[in-house]
């Protein structure tokens, strides 16, 4: 077998497509859209179930969660240099590995993204109801919908401009939170400046901290959309790589910073009123009415519109690729005459948030197994992806990024993926089983003559 070249620049071209989507994002944009996709105030909404989790010392599963992440964010930058394609995951293992597990791959891929947008639009849609209840819950959703619609369709330069004014607006919100707390720490709330979110060696038990990190990881699920903006990135193949290490280290940083001033302001977690609130209380205790008020409206923008935005733009891309490839319906992989963004799939997306919006509205939890079990398979894939492809195929001898640390990664994403919930782990096998089955069909009844097994 001949060795491909690993220092060479690859170009879209070389795998035989065309260049259809307009290269308009910069390496900050993507950071950006990074940042929005993980959303820098995650923490909020999840704070109570985390803290409770990890026994108090919640700043440590952020730590852990970044590092875990790490060595995933490391193997998605290298494939996305070796192979510069709208797609993400299923991309990647198609061309590292074989068409076979490309697709399936993409096929778990789509549970996570497919879904994620609706799962965003309910958080934020029931959020709402506690501000303003006497507007129904689906006038909200279907808001949300239509205007993140709207936007992804009109381009991926709007869309990344709309994301710098939600970036500015949640990094304001945080800083004037951290602000408040910082003050109030110093002035007597809580029990002052300590390490025990870091380290309690009273309450420490690795199989606490372990679980809750299984949690935290959920927060960077995100960074990997990044790559589904390959083919609208310009600055070359590393451009993308860059991007994820950067947005995830950026985002790591405030995740751990927020949520141990937090910690330090209520340092008794199992005092909370309601661990779905728990962050609000904190926000209230150090500012009031006002700072409550502003964390919980922050958490519904960034989360209903802003990430949700992001999400669906990526899914969008990863339903583009595979249809071009004549995995999924060819008419997905239309593209809009002027705006050059994958319309149809846009619209698509947009339809599915709102009819599984409209069903898993009083469910959060079991929608957010779902999603949870897609992204973290795709994580193991892109691990294999990097090994196979480098190492098995073309002898790399780069043996710390291709062969050390995908395994390293793959070995925390499997903890990860054993802790689950297993009704997500029971989805998770269904929604495969149909993708086999779908792959057999597609193949028999020869939709594309290229498919191999």
């Amino acid at each position: 077998m001949a060795k491909n070249n690993l220092n060479s620049d690859p170009k879209l071209s070389d795998f035989g497509y065309q260049q259809q989507l307009e290269r308009s994002l910069s390496l900050k944009d993507l950071i950006i859209y990074g940042l929005i996709f993980m959303v820098p105030i995650a923490p909020f909404g999840i704070y109570g179930s985390v803290v409770s989790s990890s026994q108090g010392m919640i700043a440590l599963t952020y730590v852990i969660g970044m590092i875990a992440m790490f060595f995933t964010a490391i193997s998605y930058g290298q494939m996305s240099q070796a192979f510069p394609i709208a797609g993400s995951v299923y991309a990647y293992a198609q061309r590292g590995i074989n068409k076979s597990v490309g697709f399936l791959a993409g096929w778990m891929i789509i549970l996570d993204y497919i879904f994620v947008p609706s799962l965003l639009y309910v958080i934020s849609a029931n959020s709402i109801k506690s501000l303003l209840p006497g507007i129904p819950v689906w006038i909200w959703l279907v808001l949300f919908i239509a205007l993140n619609t709207v936007i992804n369709v009109l381009g991926i330069e709007f869309t990344a401009r709309t994301n710098i004014v939600f970036l500015v607006g949640e990094l304001l919100v945080l800083f004037i939170f951290i602000a408040f707390g910082l003050w109030g720490i110093t002035h007597g709330v809580g029990d002052g400046f300590t390490l025990k979110p870091f380290y309690d060696p009273a309450h420490f038990n690795l199989n606490f901290v372990l679980t809750a990190v299984s949690v935290a990881v959920l927060s960077f699920l995100g960074f990997d959309g990044i790559s589904t903006l390959a083919e609208e990135t310009k600055g070359g193949n590393k451009t993308v790589g860059k991007a994820i290490l950067w947005a995830l280290m950026i985002v790591g940083v405030l995740f751990i910073a927020q949520t141990y001033i937090a910690s330090l302001i209520m340092p008794d977690y199992t005092s909370f009123k309601d661990l779905n609130t728990a962050f609000y209380e904190i926000a209230f205790k150090v500012g009031g009415p006002f700072l409550q008020y502003l964390t919980t409206i922050a958490t519904i923008l960034a989360w209903g519109i802003a990430n949700a935005l992001a999400a669906q733009a990526a899914i969008s891309r990863i339903l583009f690729g595979m249809a071009r490839d004549k995995t999924l319906p060819q008419l997905l992989a239309k593209v809009h005459p002027k705006f050059k963004t994958p319309y149809i799939s846009t619209y698509l997306v947009g339809v599915i948030s709102l009819i599984v919006g409209l069903i898993f509205m009083d469910n959060v939890g079991v929608l957010s197994s779902i999603v949870n079990c897609g992204a973290l398979t795709a994580f193991l894939v892109i691990h294999v992806s990097v090994v196979y492809y480098y190492v098995i195929k073309n002898g790399s001898r780069h043996y710390w990024k291709h062969l050390v640390s995908p395994i390293i990664g793959f070995i925390i994403i499997g903890f990860v993926m054993i802790n689950l919930d297993p009704l997500a782990k029971e989805i998770g096998g269904v929604w495969l089983i149909i993708g086999i089955v779908y792959y057999v069909i597609l193949r028999r009844t020869q939709r594309s003559t290229e498919l191999d097994l």
